[in-house]
């Protein structure tokens, strides 16, 4: 039943009995429906969950082994964000090596580009593993039969429901109207029943619904566990929280969703980098969620995406380079373009892990300063300008005061506070331009310009031909295809 079908939604959410769908190549630890529900055992909920966690890893070949074309080496943020906005090239020169990339960078991708395809097939395949898993943990007798305690249970659950709730705000931010699966999908029929777009509205209610179970599931504690400080905890769930109020432009309720974040013990670390250092993960007060990268496990589990930095992919454009202010030491913190190594990625400030494909260096998600600058929007969307200001001064404050990646302090007069304005436009315009140096390379340039409503302006001016339809990507046509025209396509594609 492998090749059941070729491609498409239909693979992506069947759950048939051992198919394996289009992968070429097992997914590591995970545990089919069929053999769950045959031999339900501790073990067998343990891997159902913590399989649907690989989605958001940047280990290469999960899907399937070298699909350049079909954007399935690694899962395809750093290319739809970062690439596609004005904060980063292709590579550092250009040689034509995968074109697809190229097209997602000009602007002139269709719907069989591999970029939005990838992004698909991660999502929905992270979706299908998690449907099985809250399948199996929500079993009447599930305890009884397998001996999981109450409490590890609602723990897993919770992590569950947090981990489909990412996944489909990954989809709705990208495509729109989505399919809207939430179980296992057993028989041909019901694969072609699903394969159907929901609207958003509908989509952005199971997000924020899923976020109030799992925060009510999860432990009260900055981690879920001491000894697995990487799984989902509540302050990733109360973060998405307030990340989907701030998409959904519900501006008075991401201010004390933020507040929350504080109450369980997170806070800005002392220096910038922190945030990215190998040495530092789970040892930070800053970091949220972060996908844990370890080299040499078996079965893998290192970070691939530092391989292709050593081939010359992911380099900052000019305009980037040249939007910090003086001195700031988040630039350098984030890129060294003399020796062309992206610092943030790399989780090192000498080139370490570079051309690495099983590097130890996380992936981070969320963190708090993405968190503040959130509430920040909020107030001032909401007349608070004087709070919004403060807390963009608050983030100022801590890069002026990060001890360089050169182990300087920067000098006197670096990054001053914004003086105090009552002008909802310009306390706009510093939030802009402080969310760029602060988050740069994580993967939140082009949702942000999207959501702003400036994405059309600003790539205009950086010379691409950004049109209206550019707002969202297409949906994938191999998968319009396979659904046989069920799934219809976005506008101007």
């Amino acid at each position: 039943m492998k090749n059941l079908f070729k491609t498409g939604i239909l693979l992506g959410l069947l759950s048939l009995a051992s198919c394996q769908d289009e992968l070429t190549q097992d997914p590591i630890g995970l545990t089919t429906l069929e053999q769950a529900n045959t031999t339900p055992t501790l073990n067998t909920l343990e891997k159902s969950v913590s399989s649907s966690y690989q989605l958001l890893s940047n280990r290469l070949n999960i899907l399937a082994q070298w699909d350049w074309g079909g954007g399935l080496v690694f899962q395809n943020d750093y290319i739809m964000q970062d690439i596609a906005s004005d904060d980063m090239e292709k590579k550092w020169s250009s040689d034509g090596d995968q074109p697809w990339i190229d097209e997602i960078n000009n602007f002139t991708f269709t719907s069989t580009n591999g970029g939005p395809n990838g992004l698909w097939k991660y999502d929905y395949e992270g979706i299908k593993r998690i449907n099985a898993a809250i399948e199996l943990l929500t079993k009447a007798d599930i305890e009884t039969v397998t001996g999981i305690t109450a409490a590890r249970k609602n723990q897993l659950l919770g992590e569950a429901y947090f981990l489909r709730s990412y996944y489909y705000f990954s989809l709705v931010t990208n495509f729109g109207d989505v399919p809207l699966i939430l179980a296992p999908v057993k028989t041909y029929q019901e694969a072609f029943d699903v394969a159907v777009r929901a609207n958003k509205g509908l989509v952005w209610d199971k997000i924020k619904s899923d976020l109030v179970l799992a925060k009510a599931l999860l432990p009260n504690s900055k981690y879920s566990s001491p000894t697995e400080k990487w799984r989902v905890s509540k302050g990733a769930v109360i973060a998405l929280q307030a990340k989907a109020a701030l998409y959904t432009e519900k501006w008075t309720e991401v201010p004390a969703l933020v507040d929350e974040l504080a109450g369980l013990g997170f806070s800005l670390n002392a220096n910038y980098f922190d945030n990215f250092s190998t040495s530092k993960e789970y040892t930070d007060n800053e970091v949220i969620f972060s996908y844990d990268h370890q080299s040499n496990t078996t079965p893998r589990k290192g970070n691939g995406i530092c391989a292709p930095l050593g081939w010359g992919f992911f380099a900052p454009s000019t305009n980037f380079l040249n939007s910090f202010e003086p001195n700031d030491p988040r630039k350098l913190y984030t890129v060294d373009a003399a020796n062309q190594n992206v610092n943030k990625m790399l989780g090192s400030l000498d080139g370490a892990n570079k051309g690495n494909d099983d590097a130890p260096t996380n992936k981070v998600y969320m963190r708090y300063a993405d968190a503040l600058l959130w509430k920040a929007e909020a107030l001032n969307e909401t007349g608070n300008y004087s709070g919004a200001i403060a807390i963009i001064n608050q983030i100022r404050a801590r890069a002026r005061t990060t001890v360089t990646a050169l182990g300087t302090i920067p000098p006197v007069g670096t990054l001053p506070d914004r003086v105090a304005s009552t002008d909802k436009a310009t306390v706009k315009g510093w939030l802009i331009s402080e969310r760029r140096a602060e988050l740069g390379f994580e993967n939140q340039r082009m949702l942000d310009l999207k959501r702003w409503g400036i994405a059309k302006a600003v790539m205009t001016a950086h010379g691409k031909s950004f049109q209206d339809k550019h707002m969202l990507y297409p949906i994938p046509q191999s998968e319009i295809d396979a659904s046989a025209g069920t799934l219809t396509q976005n506008p101007g594609y």
